[in-house]
C-alpha cells in the first residue's frame, strides 16, 4: 500500500494531465487517422485530420450523449460520423441536408433539381492512380466548391441514383474519391445522433508508400484549399 502511495504521490500530475488528455479528446477536439482513399484528392491515405468534437453539439465526455446542439451541419461539411451501418468510424463529405432532393447521373450531382458545375483540375497522380488512373474535377453546387476524384476505368456501379428527399433529421453523404467510396449510396442517410465533428485541416501526414516517411508539405494543410482557389478564379 506504501509503495501505491509514492507512486500515486510521484505519477499524480502526470495521471491527471492523461485523465484531462483523454477527456479534452473525446469532447472537444481530435486527430483521426484516414486509412482508405475514399475521399481523395481531398484527404490521402495517411493524413492525420484535425477534427472538431464541438462543431454541432456539447457531448458528455466519453460518451456520445448530446448535451446542447451547438450549431447545424452545413453543405459541404467534411464530417466524421460513427456509423452504426458501416460498423466504423468514417469520414465522408455533407451534400444533402434534411428535405434536400438529391440525384446523381454518371457521377453528375442534381441538389434540389439543380445541376453541379465542374471544371477540370490538374494535380500530380495520387495513390491509386497507378490501378486506376483518376480524374480530377472542382464540383461546384450551392455555394460550395471541392475536389473529386473520377475513375473512369472502374466507374462504381453506383454513379447513378435518385432522386431522394433525405429525411428529416438525417443527411446525405458522398465520398470525394466517387467511384470509391462507400457512403450514402451503400449505408443510407446517416442520423443526426451518428455526426461526430468536423474537419478542415490536416494535423500531419505519414506516407504509407514510403515507410510512413512525413509528408511536411501536408502538416497544418487547410483541406479544400485548392478547390476553393479554382472556383476563386
Amino acid at each position: 500500500m506504501r509503495m501505491l502511495g509514492k507512486l500515486w504521490r510521484d505519477n499524480k500530475s502526470l495521471v491527471a494531465f492523461l485523465f484531462l488528455m483523454v477527456l479534452f479528446r473525446s469532447a472537444v477536439a481530435d486527430w483521426n487517422v484516414v486509412p482508405s482513399g475514399s475521399m481523395l484528392p481531398t484527404i490521402r491515405e495517411g493524413d492525420r485530420i484535425l477534427v472538431d468534437k464541438m462543431a454541432y453539439d456539447l457531448r458528455v465526455p466519453l460518451t456520445h450523449i448530446a448535451i446542447a446542439h451547438l450549431h447545424d451541419p452545413q453543405r459541404g461539411d467534411i464530417v466524421t460520423i460513427d456509423s452504426s451501418a458501416a460498423h466504423e468510424l468514417i469520414v465522408k463529405r455533407l451534400i444533402g441536408l434534411p428535405g434536400d432532393s438529391v440525384a446523381m447521373r454518371e457521377n453528375v450531382l442534381y441538389v434540389n433539381g439543380v445541376r453541379a458545375d465542374y471544371q477540370s483540375l490538374k494535380l500530380k497522380p495520387l495513390p491509386g492512380d497507378a490501378t486506376s488512373p483518376g480524374d480530377y474535377l472542382t464540383e461546384r453546387f450551392d455555394g460550395v466548391a471541392h475536389s473529386v476524384r473520377l475513375a473512369p476505368q472502374a466507374p462504381s456501379p453506383r454513379d447513378s441514383f435518385g432522386p431522394v428527399i433525405v429525411p428529416p433529421g438525417e443527411y446525405l453523404m458522398l465520398g470525394d474519391n466517387r467511384d470509391d467510396s462507400a457512403d450514402s449510396r451503400y449505408f443510407g442517410f446517416f442520423p443526426r445522433k451518428e455526426l461526430m465533428g468536423r474537419t478542415r485541416r490536416v494535423a500531419y501526414s505519414l506516407d504509407p508508400d514510403h515507410y510512413y516517411a512525413p509528408r511536411f508539405e501536408r502538416f497544418g494543410a487547410p483541406l479544400d484549399s485548392t478547390a476553393s482557389a479554382v472556383a476563386s478564379r
